[in-house]
């Protein structure tokens, strides 16, 4: 029998790696205009920009999220360098943010500390719509004050992002964990009443039971979905001090007229989350009636948050602070959010449409190319040209495919009389100008 020969992918022999893809053209001012406009949005709120470094010590992460979670156990990109040091991409912002406030004495400063920050992540997961082994996200982060109204604050930035590009059936899902006080007792419960159903659990959720029992309500596995249903929520354990600082969010959320559903089996997947967890969902599609109650909803296991986040007061002291730093931070996917239909694409500042086409011909015309075109730069006149190309008609078919209005003909000529043909790619009427007055005539012409 002849084995037929593998197809051959389309690329040659190197492609980019798996859930890993080139951002390219209208591609990468969409991603640049979402993030400028979010940054401005975030400076107008009183965050400062921060970037930290794509590769951090693994400890950073092992140490803040959790050996026992998905990120740690599968999902990190991990590598030892030749001096022995094991380092990790970064599968998310807040750990590396929380090791700069400490690194760098943050302490000291006045609080709460707020920043924004943006960038690429990592996470070898299956590559599927929605979720890509290197992803984009935009964050804020507030550390230094235990303030509900600070949660809301994230929150309320978020979705006046969101909202600015097109969003408009915002809804947020929330819940609160507890902390370190009422939490262990809220875990034993929850861990007695799994293990009333282990035989119907999937492996993951097994071997959750022993090592992480909070994430067992995190679970997407449809075969564990009618037990998530039963299990003990997490609000009815909580204490008196998580109680009312949920009852203060949930307060501040009405105030502003931020729309929420209490999900109290939402727990996150990360282990450093305290009090305040919170998923945002774009429900335009849904039936919005409001029957004048925010009832209590689960997920359904196939939606996709396009942001979410959450309160993590414990987190600086896993990673050698003294002393707790109470914070809150959230993130937005910006992958996810540029792949919906109701997204509306933001141009960046520094991209403009081209108004005119430069077209050279000639040796003497090439030396003196470089010079019109800083011209040009000087007065902010974006232009579009083929330096490589030698032929007028070569060149006038490339304006007329990029459909830009008008041509700069530089020829033999020109170039020793100093001057240049503006050219109406409509109308086909031209006139010659001096180089000195170029600028100040296409400011002019419409």
């Amino acid at each position: 029998m002849l084995r037929k020969k593998p197809k051959k992918k389309k690329g040659g022999p190197f492609l980019s790696p798996k859930g890993m893809h080139d951002i390219l053209g209208e591609k990468y001012h969409e991603y640049q205009g979402f993030f400028e406009r979010a940054s401005e949005t975030s400076l107008y709120y009183g965050f400062q920009p921060i970037e930290t470094p794509i590769l951090e010590k693994e400890e950073v992460f092992t140490s803040a999220t959790g050996t026992n979670t998905d990120i740690i156990e599968k999902e990190m990109y991990a590598l030892k360098t030749k001096g022995g040091n094991r380092l990790a991409m970064r599968p998310e912002g807040t750990a590396g943010i929380v090791r700069a406030y400490i690194e760098h004495g943050m302490q000291t400063w006045h609080q709460p500390v707020m920043f924004y920050h943006y960038g690429p992540f990592f996470r070898h997961e299956k590559p599927q719509k929605g979720r890509l082994r290197e992803f984009r996200q935009f964050g804020l982060e507030m550390l230094g004050t235990p303030k509900s109204i600070a949660d809301v604050m994230v929150i309320r930035v978020m979705t006046i992002i969101l909202e600015d590009v097109g969003f408009k059936g915002l809804c947020v899902h929330i819940n609160s964990i507890g902390d370190k006080e009422c939490r262990p007792a809220y875990v034993k419960e929850l861990t007695a009443y799994y293990r009333k159903h282990i035989n119907s659990l999937c492996v993951n959720c097994r071997q959750r039971i022993k090592t992480n029992p909070l994430r067992l309500l995190d679970c997407k596995h449809p075969q564990c979905q009618d037990k998530k249903e039963g299990a003990p929520d997490t609000i009815s354990a909580l204490c008196n001090a998580c109680r009312q600082h949920f009852k203060e969010v949930l307060e501040y959320l009405e105030a502003v007229d931020i729309p929420y559903k209490i999900d109290s089996h939402l727990v996150r997947g990360l282990d450093y989350y305290t009090k305040t967890v919170f998923e945002i969902f774009d429900e335009s599609e849904e039936d919005n009636k409001d029957d004048g109650e925010k009832e209590s909803e689960v997920v359904p296991s196939t939606a996709l948050a396009i942001a979410s986040g959450g309160r993590y007061d414990d987190l600086a002291r896993s990673l050698g602070s003294r002393r707790d730093v109470s914070a809150i931070g959230g993130s937005i996917g910006v992958d996810r959010i540029l792949m919906s239909p109701h997204y509306r694409a933001v141009n960046p500042r520094i991209v403009k449409k081209p108004k005119v086409y430069f077209i050279q011909l000639g040796f003497e015309a090439k030396l003196k190319s470089l010079n019109i075109i800083e011209i040009l730069r000087k007065a902010k006149i974006p232009v579009m040209h083929s330096l490589s190309k030698d032929s007028l008609s070569g060149q006038l078919a490339v304006a007329e495919k990029l459909k830009i209005p008008f041509t700069i003909i530089f020829g033999q000529k020109e170039a020793l009389e100093g001057t240049v043909i503006i050219r109406n790619m409509n109308t086909r009427s031209q006139d010659t100008i001096k180089i000195g007055e170029l600028a100040d005539y296409i400011k002019k012409i419409k």
